[in-house]
């Protein structure tokens, strides 16, 4: 793992994905479809690599995020996969506490959270060997001592972070300079985009993940990067 941290650090984001490609298997790559996500997205789609990209629809997105889905689509003319959660688990939750049990408690919102997130995640992950992520340093607290490269233990794979030493200018520059489509809710304030009863537009100044969960104490996290 150190070996491949030090090798990872010294490359650029399009040549540290093709070596990525070119010496794993089952490469996949997750998108929520946020900045840092599309300017993976484009390195994947525009070199044409031989990666698995794939997207979690919760069944609460924001009607934006739909709509980038598909003009991200139209501007690649590439595929991506789509996990929905597990209806059953869905109807059960709803029946027994609600659709909007998640503002009761943390521990509702963490169950809400695996039955729409983390559960299609591990569907999502199945045999994968490398799972690719949008995740950077200075988004919040706990991602602060991230590495490039980790082993999750929870899913049992490798997760490769390529952008995680990027600044937020450095992922403005690149969306700019690719004519990269993204979500116009970012300019609105929504900086960090999850589902709609969930996400708020921050202030000037707030952590980009406090618009994330907003009415609880929490390290501001759904599960998926414990």
């Amino acid at each position: 793992m150190q070996a491949l941290i030090e090798k990872l650090d010294n490359l650029s984001l399009e040549d540290g994905l093709k070596y990525i490609t070119e010496n794993y298997k089952n490469v996949v790559f997750s998108t929520s479809f946020g900045q840092e996500d599309q300017v993976i997205t484009d390195a994947v789609f525009r070199n044409d690599l031989n990666i698995k990209v794939f997207t979690l629809d919760t069944g609460r997105l924001f009607q934006e995020t739909y709509e980038l889905m598909d003009s991200t689509k139209t501007k690649y003319k590439k595929e991506f996969e789509t996990y929905f959660p597990n209806t059953a688990r869905v109807e059960a939750l709803v029946k027994e506490k609600g659709f909007n049990s998640f503002y009761f408690s943390v521990e509702n919102r963490k169950e809400c959270c695996f039955i729409r997130k983390i559960e299609p995640l591990k569907r999502a992950l199945t045999g994968a060997e490398i799972w690719i992520t949008g995740l950077r340093s200075e988004q919040s607290e706990n991602r602060a001592d991230m590495k490039i490269v980790e082993w999750d233990e929870g899913n049992k794979v490798i997760k490769y972070n390529p952008l995680i030493h990027w600044t937020y200018e450095q992922v403005l520059d690149y969306l700019k300079a690719n004519r990269v489509p993204d979500n116009p809710l970012h300019r609105k304030g929504f900086i960090s985009i999850g589902c709609l009863p969930c996400t708020r537009a921050i202030q000037e100044g707030e952590n980009p993940r406090a618009g994330r969960w907003s009415w609880e104490a929490s390290q501001k996290e759904c599960g998926l990067h414990s």
